[in-house]
């Protein structure tokens, strides 16, 4: 007796530890959206912010204005040196002009009619020399003259022959490079400019402005805080006992304070273990580690107001 007893005893026990690990558990949390900070990269003053707290904003909506005192002046200047880069490398790409050509040949004619000159100038005055008519210095200066007038020719020919070849491709090569380089810089001031116009990345709700119109404000500093009500979720704390029959995918369903349930899904399960928040409500709860699992709305069109609390209850 005493033994069948004791087995009527282990079934029940044991049928009750099935029925609790069968039951659904309820976690209580609020419903939260993903928040994007907008602000500038670098430091500037807010000149306006088009929205309040609590608006709606749609993708693509200027949020904020923003300015720095350098920013016109360096555009303009950066401006300038695309255009001086792009005229030089024109320039080098189109080669000499033809008056440039003529005036090299000119210089070529003059230097041939000097040095033509000089050469029967030199052979009179050895001429002369030979009978003795000159001195040997006024020789010496003849030849010295022949000499460089035949300098000069060669120096015409070769400036001839440079305007002529065009210019060299090492030279076309620097100034393509300069004028990339000119482009790349006002890009980059561009960029900062376009910085400085805050636009919503996301369709939300402005959650809060962290700055007002005329305040300077370092790099990163958020401006403004948008939540993306699309992406709604709950943070819910649930402890190790219940997690374990949790996945990724896992179905719950999310019960507001008047009554209206949602169907949600584990997006993600904390790997590290905490403990339970101050929330928790009995003894048992907060003597127990807990893990963060978070619930996505199926519907995020039906998703509660962010900030209010909701039961996240899993089955068994």
């Amino acid at each position: 007796m005493t033994l069948r007893r004791s087995l009527l005893l282990l079934l029940l026990v044991a049928s009750g530890c099935a029925r609790t690990a069968s039951e659904a558990y309820d976690a209580r949390g609020t419903v939260e959206v993903p928040e994007v900070d907008l602000g500038a990269m670098t430091a500037a003053r807010v000149i306006a912010i088009r929205v309040e707290e609590g608006a709606a904003v749609q993708a693509g909506d200027t949020i904020a204005l923003l300015s720095q005192i350098d920013l016109g002046a360096t555009l303009a200047a950066q401006g300038a040196r695309v255009s001086g880069a792009s005229a030089n490398l024109r320039d080098l790409e189109a080669g000499a002009r033809p008056e440039e050509v003529r005036r090299a040949e000119a210089d070529v004619g003059a230097a041939t009619a000097e040095q033509e000159r000089a050469t029967k100038e030199l052979a009179r005055i050895r001429d002369l020399s030979s009978r003795d008519v000159v001195s040997r210095q006024t020789l010496d200066n003849a030849v010295a003259a022949e000499r460089v007038a035949r300098a000069r020719l060669s120096s015409a020919e070769d400036a001839l022959r440079l305007i002529q070849a065009g210019t060299r491709p090492d030279q076309i090569a620097a100034g393509r490079a300069e004028l990339a380089s000119a482009r790349a810089a006002l890009a980059q001031v561009e960029a900062r400019a376009a910085d400085l116009v805050l636009v919503a990345p996301v369709a939300g709700v402005v959650l809060a402005r962290n700055a007002e119109p005329g305040e300077g404000l370092g790099p990163n500093i958020p401006v403004v805080t948008i939540g993306e009500t699309a992406r709604p979720y709950v943070r819910v704390f649930v402890p190790q006992s219940r997690v374990t029959g949790l996945a990724i995918g896992s179905t719950a369903q999310v019960v507001t304070e008047d009554g209206r349930a949602m169907a949600g899904r584990v997006v993600a399960i904390n790997p590290k273990a905490e403990y339970t928040p101050r929330v928790a409500l009995s003894e048992q709860e907060r003597a127990d580690l807990m893990f963060g699992v978070k619930v996505e709305f199926i519907d995020p069109a039906r998703a509660p107001h962010p900030g209010l609390w909701v039961t996240v209850r899993f089955r068994g």
